[in-house]
């Protein structure tokens, strides 16, 4: 006796898929990027320095506008409970992530108090610049510089041929501390003000190296300069070496006078470890209250573009003046900040400053042990 032939299983074959109308394409298109926008959403909550993670704590402006998108596209679906849930995780995720920027807008209050009136002996002003190793012109840096006639100068991404270009600052900037690399991690500070006890530091790697000096205010008071360059998020590696160093800088800030973090490092003004720095550095971010200042890449629109260029101090310093500089030819704009030393005010800025807590602490204890982790490295290196 023959046994009854198994059930067929309804399935989408060719015809199925010819048969699939226009609106069916759209319906699909709206589902998949929906749920996608809320996935990326939702995935940097998870604590991990996984790099395909932490990479979507930075293209946040970016994903609110698909969000926006995506919900303007949702009355094409049926209305279903599934279709109204979807609506609901859209909301939900276009929330977070507005929440993530409404800092950075000049709808919230100010962190970095204004200035006012500034002695010229108490002003500092700071460029930091990504000049890309690639890039063979440094003709629009130079007049960028001279134009926003800063007090220093730090730029990442310096071999020795930039050095050569630059050669026209060392007039204006008799005190510098070059260290060009053939690679990425070369960087060069040029200033008018005295340096004290420069030095070149390697943090967390025996690779990447980093600055740290005293800067001579016209005042005679020192402040302490820590010029950066992490590694970016990398897939073979996450961030935990990013994160390593900026947390090991911001512990060397903490109660140690005025002192400024700034250099293209590598993570955006919202990132849960830029946040960190701030509370456990007790450091003042002068975009909170004034804009988003995105400075990378420079071939995305302005809006769209990421805050990755930094110059981050303590409350020892008041505002003058944040803004980007002119396109260079680099993927980076530069970042200017215009600083007053008014250590007398302190007290008054206190209560801005992001504070720590012991879990922040701890926190940061456990991402540099991570980090170091992450070079296999026997010890930490100088």
């Amino acid at each position: 006796m023959m046994e009854p032939a198994p059930p067929s299983i309804p399935s989408r074959g060719a015809a199925g898929w010819r048969g699939m109308t226009r609106r069916d394409g759209i319906r699909i298109a709206v589902w998949a990027a929906g749920l996608t926008l809320v996935g990326a959403t939702l995935a940097p909550l998870v604590p991990t320095d996984d790099w395909w993670v932490r990479a979507l704590d930075f293209p946040r402006p970016l994903l609110a506008l698909l969000l926006v998108l995506a919900m303007a596209a949702w009355p094409l679906l049926d209305r279903r409970a599934a279709s109204w849930a979807l609506l609901a995780g859209l909301v939900a995720a276009l929330g977070l992530q507005l929440r993530w920027l409404w800092p950075y807008t000049p709808l919230h209050p100010v962190q970095a108090l204004p200035a006012g009136d500034c002695a010229p002996e108490d002003r500092l002003s700071v460029v930091v610049a990504n000049l890309r190793v690639s890039n063979q012109g440094a003709g629009p840096f130079l007049d960028a510089v001279r134009r926003a006639d800063p007090d220093a100068v730090f730029a990442v991404e310096v071999d020795p041929g930039w050095v050569h270009a630059l050669q026209p600052l060392e007039a204006a900037y008799p005190h510098h501390v070059l260290h060009p690399r053939a690679d990425f991690w070369g960087f060069a500070l040029y200033t008018r003000l005295d340096t004290v006890q420069p030095e070149v530091r390697h943090l967390v790697s025996g690779y990447v190296p980093s600055l740290r000096t005293g800067l001579r205010l016209r005042s005679g008071a020192v402040v302490t300069f820590h010029g950066l360059h992490p590694k970016p998020p990398l897939p073979s590696e996450g961030t935990g070496q990013r994160d390593a160093e900026l947390l090991l800088a911001a512990e060397e800030v903490r109660g140690g006078g005025a002192a400024l973090i700034g250099g293209d490092l590598n993570a955006v003004a919202w990132s849960p470890v830029t946040r960190l720095l701030q509370r456990v550095g007790g450091m003042l971010d002068p975009r909170v209250g004034r804009g988003v200042f995105a400075t990378f890449p420079t071939w995305l629109p302005g809006p769209l573009r990421f805050p990755i260029d930094h110059v981050f101090f303590t409350p020892e310093f008041r505002l003058l003046a944040v803004e980007r500089l002119p396109d260079i030819g680099s993927d980076h704009l530069p970042l200017l900040a215009r600083l007053c030393h008014r250590p007398e005010a302190v007290a008054a800025a206190r209560e801005r400053v992001p504070q720590a807590g012991e879990a922040d602490f701890r926190r940061a204890q456990e991402a540099i042990l991570d980090g170091r982790e992450d070079t296999g490295e026997a010890k930490p290196p100088d």
